[in-house]
């Protein structure tokens, strides 16, 4: 059985938006299919923006986030990753506000116009806190419960929700599907060909690699966005319109000890080794899911058939062909925004 979604797919253009109508073929709820799609992001001379970001004390954090979408519609909330922003979804949120959907998408932690309100607060990224800011923002945003999105950092921050909070999420949709992981799980040697792919992550964990982080940022993120998504042919424009979240006094701060979190080389918060715990057990997912791939990721992620036990609930795989890579909300918005409006169907 196919699942046919027809989503108008709507391009801002600074204030301007333009519509055209795009269909796409879904899948059968059983087994793998490849979807195709055109890479589109980041070609073409005009750069899409979102327009006032808003801002709002949610828990250690005043929040950064754009908004879409009619504010009574049922809300979906999207997470961004590493190193990107806001703005891979600026050509999804359109498309989801057109289908009555209020769209957030807030900045991370140590990106954008997100700051700490006290500078006592320590500069954490393990991976259980940026779930805690997301339920946070959901607090103070009046939102109980939504359907969450996200790849790579956001992705994790949403597999988390789901597993441990499972009444605040009404569909998951995750690409590379289940993240959660542990530093005991972490300590496991791969083969050296995979070690290679984390390059970076053992370069960050030398004061060398914090200072050289900080000295080039620009050039070493630009790096990560070639070498994560070898096809997809983006812009000097596009990347300087992400660029501008890495200026956040925070962030370098946040990556690092994310990355040196996750190799037992810096220590999290104890006030959340109960949850840590509880996430080092890699607990089943249940909300209804959809899953995403693309088919150049050329980061390190997870082989579909490894994680799809670990959705207990309704659930569907899909990897989207036609050359996408890493940042896929951004490459193939529409293969995205599909997935968000059949996952809140499922």
């Amino acid at each position: 059985m196919r699942h046919h979604v027809n989503i108008q797919r709507r391009r801002v253009v600074g204030a301007a938006i333009a519509m055209t109508g795009v269909a796409h073929t879904g899948l059968s709820r059983a087994g793998y299919e490849t979807v195709n799609s055109a890479v589109t992001a980041g070609t073409g001379n005009a750069i899409a923006t979102f327009g006032t970001i808003q801002q709002i004390n949610a828990g250690v954090l005043n929040v950064g986030y754009a908004e879409v979408g009619p504010p009574e519609g049922p809300v979906v909330l999207l997470l961004h990753g590493w190193p990107y922003d806001i703005h891979s979804y600026v050509e999804v949120a359109p498309l989801l506000a057109a289908e009555g959907y209020r769209v957030v998408i807030p900045y991370l932690r140590g990106y954008g116009s997100t700051r700490f309100i006290s500078s006592d607060t320590p500069r954490n990224g393990q991976q259980v806190v940026t779930a805690l800011d997301t339920l946070a923002l959901m607090d103070a945003l009046k939102v109980d419960s939504a359907v969450l999105g996200g790849y790579d950092w956001g992705a994790r921050t949403a597999d988390i929700i789901a597993a441990l909070w499972p009444e605040r999420v009404k569909a998951l949709v995750s690409v590379s599907g289940y993240l959660i992981g542990s530093q005991a799980a972490n300590m496991t040697p791969l083969p050296p060909s995979a070690e290679l792919q984390w390059w970076y992550q053992y370069y960050f964990a030398t004061d060398r690699g914090a200072r050289g982080y900080a000295t080039n940022i620009d050039a070493f993120n630009k790096l990560i966005w070639k070498l994560a998504s070898p096809r997809w042919s983006f812009d000097d424009a596009t990347y300087e319109r992400c660029a501008t979240s890495f200026r956040n006094p925070d962030h370098v701060a946040i990556v690092i000890h994310n990355y040196r979190w996750r190799l037992g080389l810096a220590p999290g918060e104890p006030r959340y080794d109960a949850l840590e715990r509880r996430l080092a057990d890699a607990p089943q997912i249940d909300v209804p899911t959809i899953t995403l791939e693309g088919d150049a990721n050329g980061a390190p992620h997870p082989e579909p058939t490894s994680y799809k036990k670990k959705f207990g609930g309704k659930y569907q795989h899909r990897t989207i062909g036609g050359g996408i890579g890493h940042n896929l909300p951004q490459e193939a918005p529409d293969a995205f925004a599909e997935a968000i409006v059949q996952a809140a169907k499922l």
